[in-house]
């Protein structure tokens, strides 16, 4: 028997002003997008498509493997960049945090992505073993759109 799940809700795409970025609520930072799966009884497929399921054109796909127990990633905010952050193989947690407030998120299903906004702190730990996460971004790698340190970070959310 075939098991279509229904179409992910679209993710409205505002124009992102970078000069005068509203203070994001912790709700805004993030959302969880849950990705089109067809189950039978041979498994279970699941897709992303630019057109429906990620919410920005994919300009970069990276992956994280082999992470050592205890290990921490991430640790900083990107001034432009959108991200889709997929488990797909065993899970994290997800630190997320908006200047004024966090949030953890366990990322451990290969259907559902975490999709971070531009001014949203992330840290990555307690990988399980055997984690990939599959990470789609809306630019090429650039370094001046990171921001390193936290303290630098809540300097800039502060000023809205």
């Amino acid at each position: 028997m075939l098991t279509r799940y229904a179409p992910i809700r679209t993710i409205a795409r505002r124009p992102l002003e970078l000069d005068r970025l509203p203070r994001n609520t912790l709700a805004d930072c993030y959302s969880t997008v849950e990705l089109p799966s067809i189950v039978d009884p041979r498994g279970a497929l699941s897709v992303f498509e630019n057109s429906t399921a990620v919410p920005f054109r994919i300009q970069r796909v990276y992956w994280l493997h082999g992470v050592p127990e205890g290990a921490n990633r991430a640790g900083h905010a990107h001034r432009r960049l959108q991200q889709l952050v997929i488990a797909v193989a065993g899970g994290c947690d997800v630190t997320i945090d908006n200047g004024f407030e966090r949030s953890v998120v366990r990322l451990d299903r290969p259907d559902v992505g975490l999709y971070l906004r531009p001014y949203t702190w992330r840290e990555l730990d307690n990988f399980a073993p055997g984690t990939v996460l599959v990470v789609l971004a809306s630019a090429p790698y650039d370094e001046s759109d990171y921001i390193r340190s936290h303290d630098d970070f809540r300097v800039l959310t502060r000023r809205w």
